[in-house]
């Protein structure tokens, strides 16, 4: 997922602002996205979290010790964000913002 540079285990900061809408609920949407954003801009998989997964399995290689990585999600798939990167061995929080409508996953690294 991530290119193949000389930064592998150096990056202090990853954001990940990927697609995060289920599938089945592209077709919910108002007309402005689905219409006229690519569909791979918007498509999360099932459940929408699947390219989170992917980042939160991968990142820790390339953060370095005591990096982070942020992912934004809604609110409804932020514990789903959230477990992948507790899976990928990082201690994470939620953090949102409602004036903004917005929700982050952060998952931090281990400090060595």
């Amino acid at each position: 997922m991530f290119a193949r540079v000389a930064l592998r285990g150096r990056v202090t900061v990853l954001v990940v602002n990927a697609p995060y809408v289920p599938t089945s609920e592209i077709p919910l949407m108002p007309p402005e996205a689905r219409l006229h954003e690519p569909l791979i801009a918007l498509d999360g998989g099932p459940d929408g979290v699947s390219i989170h997964r992917r980042a939160a399995a991968e990142a820790p290689r390339w953060l370095a010790p005591g990096g982070s990585l942020l992912i934004e999600t809604s609110v409804s798939q932020s514990a789903l964000t959230q477990a992948a990167m507790t899976a990928g061995g990082m201690a994470t929080r939620i953090a949102t913002d409602a004036d903004m409508d917005a929700t982050v996953v952060i998952g931090r690294t281990e400090s060595r």
